[in-house]
């Protein structure tokens, strides 16, 4: 890349480009393209807003609707490469989920703002440019993740909360606006990572489990949704937070780089997660061991990782899986 950045956004447009967006490091309000055809990095439009510990979701109409590390929100358009801002969030978020439901809105949840945003939710609606709140989290959090079920409910599972870390996970019900809660995780976790399988189940996997002791996860576990449960506990070869999961065309799961402890030791190795035997294997070793990075899986399969930080600095490579 141009800039070396962590704690960034990718995300993989319509037209089968990768838009990187702010972040740590270099410049936090640039945002550049790779191009898989050609393998090469260009500089587009610029952020209104420097950002970090924000998300980035990709909108029916092919727009990337960019949320948080602050109270503001902005859209990058494709086809002219520039930024709009549109309406600001109620709470200013960092480290907040955002998922793109069924229907084409953008639910946001949690997320540390120093007052009640990490217990507030609301809905981005693309076609008004508005937000509007909706049902509280039954739980505080922060450092969560959310998936999309197959039925349009969101599930939300982990995080931080002041003193704690959850153990709990919810569901968001679009059609109603509330959160219920369904099964408690086997293990509380925060920083974790999560990916839906083709099966329609949740993977859940590393993270941190304790805010004593820099307690690093090995353990995995999945959710089904025809249970409300967590299954099918399994465990990481290396202990990781701060890393990527990247869902594969073949159904596979693969693990990518992270912090494997509190002195900045990095995993080397990457992981595969196999849905049919539920366990985990080591599968390679990337050129670069990164946490904080992203992993975007590309239109022809291959996984594109970029960014984050290297030993010991921002790193502006990227790789091809």
């Amino acid at each position: 890349m141009t800039y070396a950045r962590t704690y960034h956004t990718a995300s993989v447009l319509d037209n089968g480009k990768v838009l990187v967006a702010g972040g740590y490091c270099d410049n936090d309000n640039i945002a550049e393209l790779y191009d898989p055809s050609t393998g090469n990095w260009t500089i587009t439009g610029k952020l209104n807003n420097g950002r970090s510990g924000h998300t980035a979701s990709v909108l029916k109409d092919g727009k990337v609707l960019v949320v948080g590390g602050g109270n503001t929100a902005e859209l990058y358009d494709p086809s002219t490469g520039n930024w709009t801002t549109t309406d600001n969030l109620n709470n200013s978020r960092e480290d907040h989920t955002a998922s793109v439901l069924k229907d084409g809105r953008v639910l946001v949840a949690g997320g540390d703002d120093d007052s009640d945003g990490r217990s507030t939710a609301e809905i981005y609606d693309p076609m008004t440019g508005h937000w509007t709140m909706t049902g509280k989290l039954n739980t505080i959090r922060q450092t969560h993740t959310a998936s999309v079920l197959a039925d349009g409910k969101v599930l939300v599972a982990g995080g931080m909360y002041p003193g704690g870390i959850a153990k709990s996970s919810e569901l968001y019900d679009p059609s109603t606006g509330n959160w219920t809660h369904t099964g408690n995780l086997n293990y509380m976790r925060y920083q974790h990572m999560a990916t839906v399988l083709p099966d329609g189940k949740v993977l859940v996997a590393g993270g941190l489990g304790s805010t004593e002791s820099l307690g690093v996860l090995t353990s995995t576990e999945v959710y089904d949704p025809s249970t409300g449960h967590w299954i099918n506990p399994s465990f990481l070869d290396c202990p990781r937070y701060k890393f990527a999961l990247a869902q594969l065309n073949n159904g596979k799961v693969l693990a990518i780089g992270g912090l494997a402890d509190d002195e900045g030791g990095v995993c080397g190795d990457a992981e595969i997660y196999d849905p049919s035997s539920t366990l985990w294997y080591i599968d390679s070793t990337p050129i670069t061991a990164r946490s904080s990075h992203t992993a975007s899986v590309l239109k022809n399969g291959t996984v594109l990782v970029v960014g984050g930080y290297g030993d010991p600095y921002c790193e502006n490579t990227a790789e091809l899986y």
